[in-house]
């Protein structure tokens, strides 16, 4: 038995041997050609870049909104070949039962909201927030507000 091991790490070193020996100084195997490395993606949201907003059954209607009011700096573009930055994502606002409107005389909602801003180019993830608010009155504004209100503090935080 150890005999075999001893043939077995003779066997290993030489083999690490003939790779070691494959691979020149610069880091590369010897014969492979060098390519350029490529070139950094983008980490941050630009201000004054394009933004597409895709549909997301009326929820890009209040983003928008949202953009505006919080003083996001993209410029919002209606034709998503000319957009650097694409807006995805998912709402869904769940209204108040028949008991809680009536037992409780509550009439607020729960709203969830996910969104990603995404480099078209690059195809990079730069932003992504989800939000969950509880008994709002304005379900899809208040999440698309707090969505809003997140992407512009990580672009001022990043300058």
């Amino acid at each position: 038995m150890l005999r075999i091991r001893n043939i077995f790490c003779a066997v290993l070193g030489a083999g690490l041997f003939v790779a070691s020996a494959a691979w020149a100084g610069d880091g590369f195997p010897q014969g492979a050609s060098q390519t350029a490395s490529p070139a950094p993606a983008v980490t941050r949201v630009i201000a004054g870049t394009t933004v597409y907003i895709e549909k997301m059954d009326g929820f890009e209607n209040y983003l928008a909104a949202a953009f505006a009011k919080k003083k996001v700096q993209l410029v919002l573009v209606t034709d998503r070949d000319k957009a650097d930055y694409i807006v995805s994502g998912t709402s869904e606002d769940k209204k108040a039962g028949w008991a809680k409107i009536v037992f409780l005389g509550d009439i607020h909602s729960d709203a969830d909201a996910s969104v990603t801003l995404t480099d078209k180019k690059s195809s990079a993830i730069l932003f992504a927030y989800s939000v969950n608010k509880k008994n709002t009155l304005h379900g899809a504004q208040t999440t698309a507000e707090a969505c809003a209100k997140h992407l512009h503090a990580q672009m001022e935080e990043k300058k």
